[in-house]
């Protein structure tokens, strides 16, 4: 069917909505085109349907066949960060792709968390190691009255001795670099299961 102006003014009501809420968490290329596809596909549907005897019930029914404008929007987010984070490697495509899926389900939120310590935990080890050249003496092994209590960085305190040597920095770049691969590999493995999920519930 051909629709008419108001019918027009609901898709592009549509799209509208649509577009907005995709720009919370896309580029602006790559959310236009989303809602080009999104376009298309309403058309072709609305095509194919007869507009008797009521044009607004069965433009209704194309659109409710895709879902809120919101709902779609949050689909694409995932499905396209996910995609994006698995093409490119970049971190913070993978970031942004973990941040996601971290505020949809309490899975995703505890997979994430688990996933940004390891981030926080590699990048703190390559920043001692950094550091260390400048603050020989208060990075290292960190022992409170001959127990040993955790390794980073502190003051020197009464009771408190900081075990340091040439040894720290390559220690610590190792254990910063190697927390940081290892969690970059299990995030894209992790974003890999994602993607063939949304695939397999995709397909029909």
């Amino acid at each position: 069917m051909t629709l008419s102006d108001s019918g027009e003014a609901r898709v592009r009501g549509y799209l509208y909505v649509l577009e907005r809420s995709l720009r919370s968490s896309l580029p602006p290329a790559v959310v236009a085109d989303a809602v080009r596809e999104v376009e298309s596909h309403i058309r072709e549907r609305v095509a194919e349907m007869d507009p008797l005897p009521d044009e607004r019930a069965a433009l209704e029914r194309v659109l409710a066949a895709l879902g809120t404008p919101t709902r779609v929007a949050r689909g694409y987010s995932l499905e396209l960060s996910v995609e994006e984070a698995l093409t490119t490697g970049r971190l913070t495509a993978t970031l942004r792709a973990i941040w996601l899926m971290a505020t949809k389900t309490a899975a995703g939120f505890l997979a994430a968390l688990v996933l940004f310590t390891g981030y926080v935990t590699g990048g703190a080890f390559v920043l001692l190691a950094a550091m260390q050249p400048f603050m020989p003496d208060r990075i290292g092994l960190i022992v409170v009255d001959g127990v040993p209590h955790g390794f980073g960085m502190r003051d020197a305190a009464p009771g408190v001795e900081i075990v340091s040597g040439w040894w720290v920095l390559p220690l610590c770049l190792v254990l910063g670099l190697t927390a940081l691969v290892l969690t970059q590999k299990g995030a894209r493995t992790w974003l890999r299961w994602i993607r063939t999920r949304i695939r397999t519930k995709e397909s029909p």
